[in-house]
């Protein structure tokens, strides 16, 4: 973490000339040193102590797999000398292969096996019976559904996320270079997505000009994604290797800049960055293997991405296809926030700290679905959890697609958990708004039952379901957020300085000139009962949209009552209970029972 001036860099970079090779200046050193210390203080390295766990808990790993391998090579009536032989290799990818983990973080491992052990059933089913009966591994969930198949698990208390990879060789050595193209002949899709979670990392590091920059400035900046809440691939926003893109981009442009100076010009680039133009590290490879590759000249599909980052590894793929016009909507706004932090910290009008803080998500919009999730058990609702979230980013598409994107949804991902219930549960939230300078009718509303309703359909295809697995939607406003949502359970913690002026700042542009108008609107057509109610659209796996007059209970016995009232606001799931039925009937929702 010590800075020193740097020569320019004899090498070009990246598929274009740096936009400048100017070193760092006094003013630089200072606030990279100041930077250095911030992340220190924050806890985002681990200690020697963890460090050397994770690396006992790889070898365990790898004997286990090796042992596994044999195992199936002496049942399938192989040589003696075959068996002697036999061998599986452990790679890492990620963040730990990056450089670039804290602590707690899972370690994304790949195991690359012969061609005659196979996915489906040796990794999925006896693997997964050898670790479910080791006495270190807890929380061992499969996903072979999934895009990329894993098998999760804490393995002596750390997180582990397994790939496997089958390759064309009877042995695998353990000098296999998998950053060889040779590694992808004759295996399948999913094998090759496996292995190109190591060749791209291989590549991240191979294509920047200075590795300790470039893993300092990243650490930085997945930090500051997960304080913003723009971190999540699964719900539409940017996982690790995205961020890891664009940060060795930025690296590639400003090849002699030193951390503190790659923040500020990644935010001041990514602020004016013309989208859907790729992000790209290096020219794509052309190899005949048959494989697609990112090409929005030649594959219709790739012209509807809104935020390509491609991948260095030949097949060359879009890594955040899950980006949705909403989601790019709020990183763009966070891109903006961060170059305002940057530009008054090199004005010495603001300190780091200033970057961090986190976005206060249940200030910034009036209107949220909240998705609860919940099951009869903490392994049940694991599982169940898992599939719903990954099916989240439907939802979003679903709601742009209904509205015709005048209805734009910010899906949050950090999940809660309400200590009360006594169920297992899970909380999820969505905020909601109108799509700046839409022209709206007056009293005009979305409904989007049938939207939900869709949504539920395709999460009720959980191949793995149980009965208590079961999901629940609701509209909410601000003032009926849950209070356990909240540091404390405090609803009304006080604002920073800089979270005001973002509100502020935030309002206006969205609202305008109409804001007085909306609200002399509502104050006369709005009566008080309509102002304090509930408008939850409840969906049950088995029974969707449940009427006002129906229940449910979550496998334990507590009841759900659902009502569904007509609420003249800016977003609506339903409008048929009448407002005032809501006087005499208890709206209750996850066991919380209140009068509307």
């Amino acid at each position: 973490m010590v800075c020193s001036e740097v020569l320019p860099s004899p090498k070009q970079h990246g598929v274009t000339k740096p936009l400048s090779l100017a070193g760092p200046s006094n003013a630089d050193l200072l606030r990279t040193n100041k930077l250095n210390k911030f992340l220190v203080d924050a806890g985002l390295y681990e200690s020697k102590e963890e460090t050397d766990k994770r690396e006992e808990v790889l070898v365990r790993i790898k004997q286990i797999v090796v042992d596994w391998v044999k195992q199936l090579t002496r049942i399938r009536g192989y040589t003696d000398q075959m068996v002697e032989d036999a061998n599986a290799v452990i790679y890492t990818f990620g963040s730990y292969r990056l450089g670039v983990h804290g602590p707690g973080a899972d370690i994304d491992t790949l195991c690359v096996g012969p061609s005659y052990v196979n996915r489906d059933a040796d990794f999925f089913f006896v693997l997964h019976d050898i670790l479910s009966g080791m006495e270190e591994v807890t929380e061992l969930q499969p996903i072979p559904d999934a895009h990329v198949p894993v098998m999760k698990f804490k393995f002596d208390g750390i997180s582990i996320d397994l790939l496997y990879a089958s390759v064309s060789l009877l042995v695998v050595p353990d000098n296999l270079d998998i950053s060889d193209v040779s590694v992808l002949y004759d295996v399948d899709e999913p094998t090759v997505r496996s292995l190109n979670g190591c060749r791209v990392a291989d590549q991240i590091l191979k294509h920047v000009p200075n590795v300790e920059h470039f893993r300092t400035t990243l650490r930085c900046l997945k930090y500051w994604a997960k304080q913003r809440g723009v971190y999540s691939n699964v719900t539409g926003f940017l996982g690790g290797v995205n961020w890891a893109l664009l940060v060795a981009r930025i690296c590639q442009l400003y090849p002699n800049a030193i951390p503190s100076m790659l923040v500020s010009r990644f935010f001041r680039v990514y602020t004016q960055w013309r989208w859907p133009n790729p992000v790209m590290l290096c020219a794509k490879q052309e190899e005949e293997l048959g494989f697609a590759v990112w090409d929005p000249r030649r594959n219709p599909k790739d012209r509807t991405h809104h935020m390509p980052i491609i991948t260095p590894a030949y097949p060359c793929m879009n890594s955040s296809y899950n980006v949705s016009t909403s989601t790019l909507r709020v990183m763009t706004e966070q891109f903006q926030f961060g170059n305002r932090i940057c530009e008054a910290i090199e004005l010495n009008k603001a300190q780091w700290p200033a970057l961090f803080e986190p976005y206060m998500f249940f200030e910034s919009y009036r209107n949220y679905l909240q998705v609860d999730i919940v099951a009869a058990n903490t392994d049940d609702l694991r599982s169940w959890k898992g599939w719903v979230e990954s099916r989240l980013r439907q939802l979003t598409l679903m709601i742009e697609r209904d509205t015709s994107g005048k209805l734009q949804c910010h899906p949050y991902p950090h999940e809660y958990s309400d200590p009360s219930k006594q169920c297992s549960h899970s909380a999820f939230f969505m905020g909601l708004q109108r799509k700046q300078g839409e022209v709206i009718q007056e009293g005009q509303q979305f409904d989007i039952r049938g939207t939900v309703d869709e949504f539920r359909h395709s999460v009720s295809m959980y191949a793995f379901w149980v009965p208590g697995m079961e999901i629940y939607v609701s509209h909410v406003r601000r003032r009926q957020i849950p209070s356990y949502v909240f540091p404390n359970g405090d609803k009304r913690a006080p604002l920073s300085s800089q979270h005001l002026s973002e509100e502020v700042s935030r309002k206006r542009k969205y609202n305008g000139t109409r804001v007085e108008q909306n609200e002399r609107r509502k104050r006369k057509s709005v009566s008080p009962q309509n102002r304090d109610s509930v408008s939850p659209v409840i969906v049950n796996h088995s029974h969707g949209i449940q009427e006002s007059n129906m229940e449910n209970t979550c496998g334990n016995g507590q009841v759900f009552e659902p009502v569904e009232p007509k609420i003249e606001v800016d977003m609506v799931l339903n409008s048929r209970t009448q407002a005032a039925d809501l006087e005499q009937k208890p709206v209750t929702r996850l066991g919380v029972t209140s009068t509307a």
